[in-house]
């Protein structure tokens, strides 16, 4: 089976489009900067009005560039006017855990009230994903499989689907084959079963700090000791603090989350990738890298990963289609390297067989270069809520607010005035229908306390400026 490489022609508008933005970035064209108008716009480059008027409207939507009535377009970006950036963590050295199980709790049980607005959650909206067409998949699955789908499927998983997933590394340098794969349920899953094949209780893991909740309480269960090292807002894990723990301490697995980190946004440039795994492969210490929004990116290309550069199976290299195609799905998988027989044998015990029928959907979505073209839209939208989101807090938060600047994922990490508790704001914001996920949750430390998390997997709308405004009055001092 071969993946068709029908890689989409951008359309003429975005063409038009992607080089304004490019200028406007580069401030070639700066902010108050009048833009050509749309005729001349299509003399320059020969289209219709209704493309060139495509093309300022995408960036409109982008919160680059404003109408103004009888006058024409203008530039209103420009990043000298946006909030500065957190500053890198400094988690204590002395790892004492202090849980915030409450507080999780809290947050996930919002996970299925319509009536919140949920910034606390990394899940896309209804609207970012191709519904209709995954209701059609389940049923052409049921139809074409033995038993309409009710039999076990492999212990490894559905083998269409791994093929297309190692064929689809492709983009990131992945030497992978479909034999390299275990699907799982989901990436947490996949996560799980990672740690559980390098670990025994009482070994000490690594981890970003912040780290995602979900991380910390797998960690957790599984009666592992956390070790937080610095972490930058862009640039993610310091190689200087990974070195020294990897020389002085006994370190038996690493989690990282090496694009569009969970909380933070941050990737690692492709040099630190390839510096931490040379790192870890000297030291003989596992490597669970967590890439389940590498597909997210903004601009560009796909960004490598750190198993991109493994050489000796040292990498674990964990994903999902949960944040892009379908939460409640839960496919994942796992490439776990020179680990698999481990791995593979862990799975067989702990859950024998996924479900047969959603990864035979799922697969036969990734044919004829569906679900690539499901992303590209999906990213754009993605991309455009975030612009509005750091618009609308440069606007309505305080001047003391500091944010993010994430090139994919879901979140910008926002720290706040010293004053503010934002486990108490969270309990605030949800008596106005307003979920946000307060910055205590993503370590097990004394940090993080006036910080928060917000997920812009939702549309832009009315309802989510008016509810940023909201958030905006309640953290002011």
């Amino acid at each position: 089976m071969r993946l068709k490489k029908n890689k989409p022609t951008p359309l003429l508008y975005e063409k038009i489009a992607d080089s304004l933005e490019r200028q406007i970035r580069q401030e070639v064209l700066r902010a108050g900067d009048k833009l050509p108008s749309v005729r001349m716009v299509c003399r320059q480059y020969q289209v219709s009005m209704s493309t060139a008027l495509q093309a300022y409207y995408q960036l409109e939507a982008k919160s680059l560039i404003e109408a103004k009535p009888q006058s024409g377009y203008y530039v209103c970006y420009t990043l000298k006017n946006w909030p500065s950036l957190p500053q890198p963590s400094r988690p204590p050295l002395l790892t004492r855990a202090q849980p915030v199980d409450e507080v999780v709790q809290k947050v996930y049980a919002g996970l299925a009230n319509r009536n919140l607005t949920m910034f606390s959650m990394g899940v896309p909206a209804d609207e970012l994903l191709p519904l209709a067409k995954l209701n059609k998949g389940l049923i052409r699955a049921m139809r074409s499989l033995p038993g309409n789908g009710t039999e076990y499927s492999p212990a490894q998983g559905n083998e269409k689907l791994r093929r297309y997933i190692a064929q689809s590394a492709l983009r990131w340098e992945g030497r992978l084959t479909h034999h390299d794969l275990v699907i799982t349920s989901g990436c947490s899953n996949a996560l799980a079963l990672s740690l559980m094949t390098v670990t025994s209780p009482g070994d000490t893991i690594i981890v970003e700090s912040p780290a995602f909740f979900g991380i910390l309480q797998i960690a957790r269960n599984l009666q592992l000791k956390l070790l937080e090292l610095p972490t930058d807002p862009s640039k993610g894990i310091e190689l200087d603090a990974l070195k020294t723990v990897l020389e002085k301490r006994k370190i038996a697995a690493c989690i990282l989350m090496s694009n569009f980190n969970n909380p933070l946004g941050s990737t690692m440039p492709d040099e630190h990738k390839k510096e931490a795994v040379a790192l870890f492969t000297k030291h003989g210490v596992p490597l669970i890298e967590d890439d389940i929004y590498g597909e997210t990116y903004f601009t560009g290309k796909r960004p490598k990963t750190c198993k991109s550069y493994d050489q000796e199976g040292w990498v674990l290299w964990c994903s999902s289609v949960s944040k892009t195609l379908a939460p409640g799905y839960r496919v994942g998988w796992v490439a776990p390297g020179r680990f698999f027989d481990a791995l593979y044998k862990n799975k067989l015990f702990q859950n024998l067989s996924a479900s047969t029928l959603i990864e035979e959907t799922v697969a036969n979505f990734f044919e004829n270069g569906r679900y690539d073209n499901h992303l590209r839209g999906f990213r754009k939208a993605l991309h455009t809520n975030c612009l509005q989101y750091i618009r609308a807090i440069t606007e309505y938060f305080p001047e003391d607010t500091k944010v993010t600047r994430p090139e994919g994922g879901f979140f910008l990490w926002l720290e706040l005035n010293r004053r503010i508790d934002t486990v108490e704001l969270f309990e605030t914001a949800l008596r106005q229908k307003i979920s946000i996920a307060p910055g205590r949750i993503f370590t097990l430390q004394n940090q993080f306390d006036h910080f928060l998390r917000l997920s812009y997997g939702m549309p832009w709308s009315s309802r989510i400026e008016q509810s940023l405004k909201i958030l905006g009055r309640m953290v002011r001092v």
